[in-house]
């Protein structure tokens, strides 16, 4: 059995940002026209009016200040509210993919490996472009990578829980290095025109290497151990899929698009992940006092600062329990890595971490990490 180590990281960033600022004016212009065409229902109480945004509502609800997406132009036209996506022929690299591998490159390169390093790939998001053929391997193929690839989708925990599958995959020695991508173009699953969520999700893509400890630069992260845990809750859902066509639905149904029960699921999903990341270090002899850091998943700031206060029995500093939301938004399986990514350099040898992800499902997955 090899060790395992989280050798690298890489990160795409889309070309566009919308700020909350832009995002109210456009949802407000949209209610303002939604409610006068249907003014007299409105009226007579037979249909309730759509309520405005604001910059305060968002940032008090979430935390969130903005987000990057791959197109905005159709998003913030009150005509439309979805992004403008143009269809690529098949002929091309698909969007996901396209995303994904530059995430991936930027990763291998950090480690200083090529494609000849690695034997698989695991594409791992909240929603996949297509059924098939899998995303995994059209990014494979573009890598030029020989070996294995497949999708996997656990919501926002898919990337944990593909973490998970390379670490396995690479202790019991069926590959030398695997490439987890996380490709998340959640503005096409975002009911834009619902104002209790309009604002949450944000588009991005991340990669990890995972590899064996004896390959792995200096200063990889060793994977001290995985855990996952899945509880079936309808309080996060999106119906959309293949036999929606068969039913007869209309693609702007709201169950087409993401919906959920917020408060329900921060009441029920902030004990569960904080009682899942005591319960995994203390498989590991170690205490939430004993973690330097926590990746946390980025769906909601008071979220974020409940668990941590659960976990440590006091308010965490930004260093303990980094935040990225306010500038990624909800990257759905992206944002611990975004958060990990970005806030792992200062880590000295021995420093052990915890990237922690929980989401629809209920999924929750976590890894802990020690500094080589």
């Amino acid at each position: 059995m090899h060790s395992v180590v989280i050798s690298s990281t890489g990160l795409y960033i889309p070309p566009h940002v919308i700020t909350n600022e832009e995002l109210v004016v456009a949802f407000n212009a949209f209610a303002e026209q939604e409610n006068a065409a249907h003014a007299e229902d409105i009226a007579a109480g037979t249909r309730q009016a759509i309520p405005m945004s604001s910059v305060e509502f968002i940032e008090k609800a979430s935390g969130i200040k903005r987000r990057y997406v791959m197109e905005k132009s159709g998003v913030l036209d009150p005509q439309r509210m979805r992004p403008r996506f143009t269809p690529r022929p098949d002929t091309e690299i698909s969007m996901m993919a396209e995303i994904a591998v530059a995430a991936a490159t930027q990763a291998l390169e950090r480690a200083g490996k090529t494609a000849a390093d690695v034997d698989g790939v695991i594409c791992a998001s909240a929603n996949m472009q297509r059924a098939y053929p899998a995303m995994a391997v059209e990014i494979q193929s573009a890598l030029g990578i020989q070996g294995f690839g497949f999708d996997m989708n656990v919501a926002c925990s898919s990337a944990t829980f593909a973490i998970e599958m390379a670490v396995n995959a690479v202790k019991c020695g069926s590959a030398r290095a695997v490439l987890v991508v996380d490709p998340e173009i959640t503005s096409s699953h975002l009911a834009w025109k619902d104002r209790d969520c309009h604002f949450i999700f944000g588009d991005v893509c991340t990669a990890i290497l995972v590899e064996r400890l004896e390959n792995a630069p200096p200063g990889a992260f060793e994977v001290l151990g995985t855990r996952l845990l899945t509880s079936f809750s309808n309080a996060i859902r999106n119906n959309a899929g293949f036999m929606s066509r068969s039913e007869d639905r209309n693609p702007d149904d709201r169950d087409q698009l993401f919906y959920q029960e917020g408060r329900k699921v921060f009441k029920e999903v902030c004990p569960l992940a904080a009682q899942h990341i005591t319960t995994h270090l203390a498989a590991h002899g170690l205490t939430p006092a004993d973690t330097r850091r926590f990746w946390l998943h980025q769906a909601n700031l008071s979220m974020n600062q409940l668990i941590a206060r659960k976990l440590l029995g006091r308010d965490a500093t930004p260093v303990e329990a980094p935040v990225i939301l306010d500038e990624f938004a909800n990257t759905a399986s992206a944002g611990s890595i975004i958060a990990f990514h970005r806030h792992n350099a200062d880590f000295k040898a021995g420093d052990v971490g915890v990237i922690c992800s929980f989401g629809a499902g209920y999924s929750i997955g976590s890894v802990v990490v020690r500094r080589t």
